[in-house]
């Protein structure tokens, strides 16, 4: 075929390409829980080397979306509807009580960050940017125990955020808010006006609708369409 003819070679993704590319199919339903990533394939479609392949799965691993079985691979993560469950149940003892907290102490600084975090996951919806929805409606939550001062509580909180995100990620039904958008500055409304009662109930109601929007019914076996992903 002559070179004006000839179609241009397809220049490898980078680390975070891949790396991006994996995690939207996580996000959208393609890649279902459970199902293993072949370091040969995601290599040849992504046109880069296996070492960069492992690469990046560990950042995925460290980061809880992946699990690395070893003798067996890579497989994305898979927490169990016990596990699952028992996430909301021990956020359900904890946040209402932080939210009682914080409102008997919030001062008006604390107040327009939480505000102005809210206006980030606006945008985030704006732009129908998922991930960056789950990872902020998480963060809200973290932010909230950082204005408490109490480390005992942030430890946890750091480590309760990133799980729940997770955990929407694989179990959220399709089209359902990954947390109702407008309860986050109802909650605000209640630790500004130092009402303890309503701020507890609001963090008791927003947890509960968020884990009403999760599907915990089996999830099934896939193939997965490699190719797609990386189109």
């Amino acid at each position: 075929m002559p070179a004006s003819k000839a179609a241009a070679p397809k220049a490898p993704f980078t680390n975070e390409e891949i790396y991006g590319r994996i995690q939207k199919a996580v996000l959208e339903h393609r890649l279902a829980p459970g199902t293993k990533l072949i370091e040969e394939r995601l290599a040849e479609v992504s046109g880069v080397s296996r070492t960069k392949i492992r690469e990046v799965l560990n950042k995925l691993a460290h980061e809880g979306l992946v699990e690395l079985v070893p003798n067996r691979g890579a497989f994305i993560a898979s927490p169990s509807v016990q596990q699952a469950r028992d996430v909301f149940v021990t956020r359900r003892m904890i946040e209402p009580e932080m939210a009682r907290l914080l409102s008997r102490t919030a001062t008006s600084a604390q107040v327009r960050a939480l505000r102005k975090h809210v206006r980030q996951e606006s945008d985030a919806r704006k732009q129908n940017d998922r991930p960056a929805i789950i990872r902020l409606s998480g963060e809200f939550h973290v932010l909230i125990a950082e204005m408490i001062g109490n480390e005992i509580l942030l430890r946890m909180m750091r480590e309760l955020a990133p799980l729940t995100c997770l955990v929407i990620t694989l179990y959220d039904k399709p089209n359902a808010p990954a947390c109702p958008h407008h309860e986050h500055s109802d909650l605000i409304d209640a630790i500004e006006a130092h009402d303890e009662a309503k701020a507890a109930a609001s963090m008791l109601d927003h947890l509960q609708h968020i884990e009403a929007t999760l599907n915990f019914d089996e999830v099934k076996d896939a193939s997965p369409d490699i190719e797609a992903i990386f189109s």
